[in-house]
């Protein structure tokens, strides 16, 4: 028997290439405002040398300097937003129990940074010049340790890793613990600093990465006949998630609520999705159904769509086989790039926003449709009641998570 989940959105925090804050994100996502616009010095020697990265962030001044030099941007990403999801939750870690609050957060490969740096001066100096710091740097249960201590959480405490569906993998996580009673509230999401020389260069030999150097701000194009790639992006997206009964008993603004999950494995390909993505649509059907919602009840679908040829294909015929009546679907990579193991959680609170302001943002540079993609694709804000919401999150290993959000 499928326990029903009805949990609470109180409060989000964002980092992202579309600015630090979720007022921020909120305006550039609507406005469809791409962030790749500039070359990346770090990658000035790559084959695919700009990425999206989080404009103006000074860890310095947002977490104070000796502090901020003892962190991966990985962490430093997550400490940010989770104070502005604390924040707006109206909670108060000082007075709650932390023992019954919770941290689960999605990454996909720790302290990337950290690591290539260290590397280098461990070739280039000597051991005893590597820095005593680097494993609590790099490592990725860091994560959610730094924000436990941050915030006095301790509770259950965890970093799942399920690659570009991470984020969203984190929430579903965080969700069950809350339906089990394990947890009174869980900070939740994901957070990602992977633009570097190396990981960049693998991404870029195996192909994955758009190679518009010429217009970089047009790169990213999800579902667009001209789309050749991904753009690499960065960030945080953190969520407070409580049952909404305890929520509603406090007087909390609840945002929207997730009210189902799904989450299976194509067992296909190292890196491709399942062509007719079959892994995909068993997760949104367990998410309907743990919903108790049938497709017809989907308005809004914030999809994968990462901009590469394969996946926003194969995404396209899940969408029109499990939901034929044709929802509105987008993809806000088009404004952020693809933020990896981060990218789940970040639009899980898009779809959040979507939900609650009744707004399907457009998908950014959108200007050919692809011709075999039958969705139904708005190019601007479009005001739109949506009862139910989908946002779907897959992942190399042919990992998907859906989750199932409905207005507060």
């Amino acid at each position: 028997m499928t326990s029903r989940a009805d949990l609470a959105v109180t409060g989000l925090g964002l980092v992202t290439p579309a600015g630090v804050g979720v007022e921020r994100n909120w305006a550039a996502i609507r406005a469809a405002r791409s962030t790749a616009a500039a070359l990346d010095p770090l990658l000035s020697e790559l084959p695919v040398p700009f990425s999206c990265r989080v404009p103006g962030f000074d860890p310095e001044a947002l977490l104070g300097g000796r502090r901020a030099h003892r962190l991966d941007r990985f962490v430093q990403f997550a400490l940010v937003a989770a104070a502005e999801a604390v924040s707006d939750a109206g909670l108060d870690p000082a007075a709650w129990d932390g023992a019954r609050v919770g941290v689960v957060l999605g990454n996909a490969s720790g302290g990337t940074q950290t690591f290539e740096e260290q590397h280098t001066v461990l070739l280039e100096q000597k051991p005893q010049r590597v820095t005593p710091l680097l494993l609590a740097m790099y490592l990725p249960n860091m994560l959610a340790g730094q924000v436990a201590m941050e915030f006095g959480a301790t509770g259950p405490n965890l970093v799942v890793a399920t690659a570009c569906a991470s984020g969203s993998t984190a929430i579903a996580t965080a969700c069950d613990l809350l339906t089990l009673g394990r947890c009174d509230v869980v900070l939740t999401g994901g957070s990602e600093a992977l633009i570097t020389p190396l990981v960049m260069a693998g991404f870029a030999r195996m192909g994955a990465l758009s190679r518009r150097s010429d217009d970089p701000g047009g790169a990213s194009r999800p579902f667009d006949a001209e789309r050749d790639g991904f753009v690499a992006g960065e960030g945080a997206g953190l969520l407070v998630l409580e049952r909404t009964a305890d929520a509603r008993a406090r007087g909390a603004r609840v945002r929207a609520r997730i009210t189902g999950h799904g989450s299976t494995a194509d067992a296909h390909h190292i890196t491709a999705p399942h062509p007719e993505g079959h892994g995909l649509e068993q997760a949104m059907r367990r998410a309907l159904a743990e919903a108790d919602a049938g497709p017809e009840d989907v308005g809004y679908v914030n999809a994968h769509g990462t901009s590469t040829p394969l996946n926003d294909l194969a995404e396209a015929r899940t969408l029109r086989r499990v939901l034929p009546h044709g929802p509105l679907v987008s993809s806000t990579k088009g404004v952020t790039g693809h933020l990896l193991g981060a990218a789940g959680a970040i639009e899980a609170a898009y779809t959040v926003l979507a939900v609650e302001h009744g707004v399907v943002p457009p998908t950014a540079n959108l200007t050919a449709p692809d011709p075999e993609i039958d969705l139904a694709l708005p190019t601007t804000g479009t005001p739109h009641r949506i009862g139910l919401a989908l946002s779907n999150s897959m992942g190399f290993g042919g990992q998907n998570t859906v989750l199932a959000v409905r207005a507060g």
